[in-house]
């Protein structure tokens, strides 16, 4: 039997073969292509994906294995570098340290000039032709006579405009028209905080002294409103400059620890952060029903100055850890690029700017794809790919 079986085995058409093959390979394209429908099924699962990343998140910062398989000698190398890295940790969190002196020195050079704004936004000073005068970019230039042309012609309209309307002081809703610019900002604002928005007269930068924990103060003050009796409103954020014992590879610089608000002197009735609401009550014995009104927390911009508290040891819940995360990139925000660069907000240039800090070659090259294709099958004689 042995020596048939042998025999049958050679004697075999090699063309049988080549079916064979072709069999199995057509067997195996229809085995990958049920496999590649159940997986795509699978990635349309919400509740697979949701434990996908789930799975994924875990693996973020975990050891890859690689350290596990090092020799004794050299995770004990290994070990000499991750100690001079905390040691460089160190020096950094007291570079950053000079870094804010150098910050507190340069503001008081800052100051000046923004008291200098401040002065022409509430119209205590009005600029002279020389302050206001403009030098445009060269390929912005236009030939004398068309020069002439347009002051001419802008002067007449200046004049009429006087005719029609009092003259405006100062630069009116400055720093309400910047909020409103800036989406961080404008986010925040309810209409019925405009109103007092437009008696805003001027944000200040305020760095903590020498020799004092870490810390700046963004000031807000108004001029005499019907709103509430403060002048000036203030927020406090305090920073830490250290690298965490704990953790001491993610430091990256002075990060915020908690802020502190002010309390707000409103006049009465005035309370835009709280509302009145009526809820009609029914008594479970008798029937009868009463209204009761209640005050609720409202949406207000007036809320950042009343931030959540952050307990002793540093536990929240994830609501207030949102709000304050959002707060402490407002207060950044503000103290970083708004307060240095107002009029450019004003202006909307710096949001621009701030615009092309942003790729969006992607997004192009996608809208591009899709005009070409949309192109494509409005043309008579297009042809679909197969």
């Amino acid at each position: 039997m042995a020596d048939l079986d042998n025999k049958d085995q050679t004697e075999i058409d090699p063309a049988d073969m080549e079916d064979v093959e072709e069999v199995e390979e057509e067997e195996t394209g229809e085995d990958n292509s049920k496999a590649r429908q159940l997986t795509m099924q699978m990635m349309q699962n919400p509740q697979i994906l949701a434990a996908l990343q789930e799975r994924l998140d875990g693996l973020v910062g975990s050891p890859s294995g690689y350290m596990e398989s090092l020799p004794k000698v050299v995770k004990r190398r290994v070990n000499a570098l991750k100690n001079l890295q905390v040691k460089c940790a160190h020096i950094e969190a007291k570079f950053y340290e000079e870094v804010h002196e150098l910050e507190r020195k340069y503001a008081a050079l800052y100051q000046p000039l923004f008291d200098k704004r401040s002065e022409i936004v509430r119209a205590a000073y009005e600029p002279t032709d020389e302050d206001c005068e403009w030098k445009q970019d060269e390929e912005e230039e236009l030939t004398v006579s068309k020069q002439e042309e347009m002051k001419e012609k802008a002067k007449v309209e200046e004049e009429k405009k006087d005719e029609e309307k009092e003259d405006p002081k100062g630069i009116p809703e400055f720093w309400l028209t910047v909020f409103k610019n800036v989406d961080l900002l404008s986010e925040m604002l309810q209409e019925h905080d405009e109103p007092i928005l437009k008696h805003l007269q001027d944000i200040k930068v305020k760095f903590s002294d020498a020799g004092q924990p870490m810390s700046f103060t963004l000031e807000f003050h108004f001029e005499p409103n019907d709103f509430f009796t403060n002048t000036v409103l203030t927020k406090t954020y305090k920073m830490r400059s250290e690298p965490d014992e704990s953790d001491p590879f993610s430091f990256d610089g002075p990060e915020i620890m908690g802020c502190t608000g002010c309390t707000i002197d409103w006049n009465k009735g005035k309370n835009i952060t709280l509302k009145t609401i009526k809820k009609k009550q029914k008594h479970k014995g008798r029937g009868t029903t009463r209204t009761v009104t209640k005050t609720v927390p409202n949406d207000s911009f007036f809320n950042f100055f009343s931030p959540p508290e952050v307990p002793e040891s540093g536990e929240m819940d994830e609501d207030s850890e949102a709000v304050l995360a959002a707060d402490f990139e407002i207060g950044h925000f503000i103290r970083e690029r708004i307060v240095p660069r107002a009029v450019l907000y004003f202006t909307g240039e710096a949001i621009e700017d701030d615009d092309d800090d942003y790729d969006e070659d992607g997004e192009e090259a996608d809208d591009e794809e899709g005009e070409e294709e949309a192109d494509e099958e409005n043309d008579p004689d297009y042809e679909p790919k197969v």
